[in-house]
């Protein structure tokens, strides 16, 4: 008798272990989406070193959580079968990844815009990108031109939980080669402020463009619907011929590699 009742708690507590075990996995694929998407389960299995079923296990559980969803990601060249589906964080995930005070910041705006006009809001907006452009400004333009800079931008963006990473994506062939570049935001802070708010990610590119010496473009936003937040950035002309490549470079700030 004393055996049976004694070996009833391990048993309950092992289970509470392997339940906690298994969220904190499933928070590493969920950063992993987030980080590296769109991608596919093959690609989270190889970063992770995590079986087919246990990616698929995982995935799933996220998917039905809403957590992440499905991209349609153009094929480079035909292939037989069903193509590859490729994963992404869905706006829900924002919160469970550190936007809890969010909706009280949005309704906070709200209020602002009922007190003081749209031209307080812009205001506010124009204020709060001027307020980073302050503390990036020195450590941004201590780097080359170019390509560095925008490394160096996405490095102070991680610092502040944007998850930011840099991807060198449209280099043509010829005897001059236009390089392009995008800036990309995984994890917005303020993302739930930015879709009442607009004007928070105009200031923020035009921010961008002034740090880094050139004109931006804004493609998409997390605050749109976009499953990242991305900005071309212009490198400019190389004299040689140069292959096609695609690179990228993945900065994630001491924080969120503490809550990994």
């Amino acid at each position: 008798m004393y055996s049976e009742a004694s070996a009833s708690p391990r048993a309950d507590e092992s289970a509470v272990n392997a339940k906690d075990a298994d969220a904190s996995t499933r928070d590493r694929v969920l950063r992993t989406v987030l980080e590296h998407g769109p991608i596919t389960a093959a690609e989270l299995g190889r970063r992770l070193g995590f079986t087919p079923a246990a990616v698929r296990r995982h995935l799933d559980r996220l998917e039905s959580d809403a957590l992440i969803g499905v991209k349609d990601v153009p094929q480079q060249r035909a292939k037989a079968g069903r193509p590859a589906r490729h994963y992404v964080v869905n706006p829900a995930a924002q919160v469970r990844l550190g936007n809890e005070n969010g909706r009280l910041a949005a309704d906070a705006v709200a209020m602002l815009r009922e007190l003081g006009g749209e031209d307080a809001v812009k205001e506010f907006a124009r204020r709060r990108a001027a307020e980073q452009e302050e503390r990036y400004r020195d450590r941004v333009q201590a780097a080359p031109a170019g390509a560095e800079r925008a490394e160096a931008l996405a490095a102070a963006l991680a610092d502040d939980d944007y998850v930011a990473f840099t991807r060198v994506v449209d280099v043509s062939t010829g005897t001059h080669a236009m390089r392009s570049l995008q800036l990309c935001q995984a994890h917005c802070p303020v993302v739930d402020v930015a879709r009442e708010v607009p004007e928070i990610c105009e200031a923020e590119a035009e921010m961008f463009a002034r740090l880094l010496d050139v004109d931006v473009r804004r493609l998409a936003t997390l605050a749109a619907g976009g499953h990242v937040c991305t900005t071309h950035i212009p490198l400019g002309r190389d004299a040689d011929s140069v292959a096609p490549e695609k690179r990228t470079r993945i900065t994630i700030s001491k924080k969120q590699e503490r809550t990994r």
